[in-house]
């Protein structure tokens, strides 16, 4: 195992902030080479999940360029309310130009802090989040503000969807998976971007993060009602559903 202190420096800056900071050229193309290009089938089964009780106001929190909020903003009804938030100013300006393609009237766009979120008490019908939990909490001192500050934004009775990287229960499918992050994703991923630490943190992180049932007792623990697991490719990422 790699000692945790290698993913921070002296400012505690995490390497995962530079690859969202300095948003390589081909930072789309890249995350479809690293999940065989499984990725946006698992963002528009996301959308879905966010999307099933017809929600009037919606977030897609960490949007990065705006994969999974131009899924919901497609399948969303007419009269819906969409946001997409990230701290990333370059993130922001690459979901500014999907934006404009489809979905401008419809999203709304805003730059801000997961942990310190621009909206009211109450706010959100649904938030969803694609591969961006795990940044949030994973070995982060301000893991459970993030998750209050979700909470505090969503409604009683809306829903919080994740898709994430996950722990297949199999131990032969859980080592394989451990392999191809640590032997393909963090050498393509560093080669292609040019920033070899923040896919290393990617491996490592993806490797150690929490299961369905470790998740969902977390997120059950923070005040969530309920909080149930869908594996996706034998257990290498899941969809958790969450509500308030």
């Amino acid at each position: 195992m790699k000692n945790k202190t290698m993913f921070r420096d002296e400012t505690g800056f995490r390497p995962t902030q530079k690859i969202f900071t300095d948003v390589p050229p081909k930072y789309d193309i890249l995350n479809r080479i690293l999940t065989l290009n499984m990725d946006e089938g698992w963002r528009r089964k996301t959308a879905a999940r966010v999307l099933e009780k017809n929600p009037s106001r919606i977030l897609d929190l960490c949007c990065g360029t705006a994969d999974l909020t131009m899924h919901i903003a497609r399948s969303a009804e007419a009269s819906a309310e969409i946001y997409g938030l990230d701290f990333s100013h370059t993130m922001l300006e690459r979901a500014s130009e999907k934006v404009a393609v489809f979905g401008e009237g419809r999203v709304r766009l805003v730059q801000g802090d997961a942990g310190n979120m621009p909206f009211e008490d109450n706010f959100f019908d649904a938030i969803g989040i694609s591969f961006g939990f795990r940044n949030l909490t994973f070995e982060n001192p301000d893991a459970q503000l993030h998750i209050s500050e979700i909470f505090r934004v969503l409604k009683p009775g809306g829903r919080f969807v994740i898709v994430e990287t996950s722990q297949p229960s199999n131990s032969f499918i859980r080592w394989g998976y451990h392999q191809y992050m640590n032997y393909f994703t963090a050498p393509v991923g560093g080669l292609i971007s040019g920033n070899r630490p923040a896919y290393d943190y990617l491996a490592y992180s993806g490797n150690n993060y929490w299961s369905i049932p470790e998740l969902s007792e977390i997120l059950v623990k923070a005040g969530f009602a309920k909080a149930t697991g869908t594996p996706l490719l034998m257990g290498v990422s899941a969809i958790m559903v969450a509500e308030k």
